[in-house]
């Protein structure tokens, strides 16, 4: 496997050509906004960008796992958990989330913030101009939209909440799918490339498991304006 590390505010994260990471994982980690006092999972996890995100910022939680099912984005996990000597605070798990024999490594019922950029395409729609990893990543071949939302109902404890990115054509498949595994839609937020007054390309949902009803959609984000923060944060 052929590795980079890319420079993430003073914290090294290793990537390759199939296993990187983009503005959607940006603005999710932004958007989940952890608490020291939280147990966080990211499902669907990646090269590991979103909990390491989270400790860039200065938002680390008491602890978090990373679920991921393929093999060398799991691998690089590993090697960035090591590079950096967050052993105590981030666990790498690799895991199928759709069997819950193997999700048991992390205990069900006691996370209070599972965060999740799943794929987001149904097959057949283009998986073939991908590589492999690639279309796992992006097209629903190892999981769905369902098992992924299973899965964080089984994860959290009651008050605990699911964040996730997704693109809007799917909102209404989320919304049902949150309320059928007991997690309330409580929040959702457009994110757009520039102009607001344009389609957006992405929403940002967040449920609470056990909440009463209640939805607020909060003002959209663009791109540009993440950038800007980022920016900033970098450079204080």
């Amino acid at each position: 496997m052929e590795t980079e590390i890319f420079d993430l505010f003073g914290y090294d994260i290793y990537v390759s050509a199939d296993h990187r990471f983009g503005t959607d994982a940006l603005l999710l980690a932004e958007f989940a906004n952890p608490s020291p006092k939280d147990i966080v999972c990211d499902l669907c996890s990646g090269c590991g960008i979103i909990p390491m995100l989270f400790h860039a910022w200065g938002k680390a939680p008491s602890k978090a796992y990373s679920v991921e099912i393929q093999e060398e984005a799991a691998e690089l996990m590993r090697m960035t958990v090591e590079k950096n000597r967050l052993e105590d605070k981030l666990i790498p798990v690799k895991a199928d989330l759709t069997k819950d024999e193997e999700l048991s490594a992390i205990p069900f019922g006691r996370i209070s913030l599972v965060t999740v950029n799943p794929p987001y395409y149904r097959p057949g729609c283009g998986e073939e101009r991908l590589s492999p990893a690639q279309a796992r990543a992006r097209h629903e071949l190892l999981c769905d939209l369902e098992s992924v939302i299973r899965a964080a109902s089984l994860l959290l404890k009651y008050g605990g909440f699911l964040k996730m990115c997704h693109i809007p054509e799917r909102l209404a498949d989320i919304f049902c799918l949150m309320r059928k595994y007991g997690i309330e839609p409580k929040v959702m937020k457009f994110a757009h490339h520039r102009d607001t007054s344009a389609k957006p390309y992405l929403v940002l949902v967040s449920g609470k498991k056990g909440g009463k009803p209640g939805l607020v959609a909060e003002k959209p984000v663009t791109v540009e304006e993440m950038d800007k923060r980022l920016f900033d944060r970098g450079n204080k």
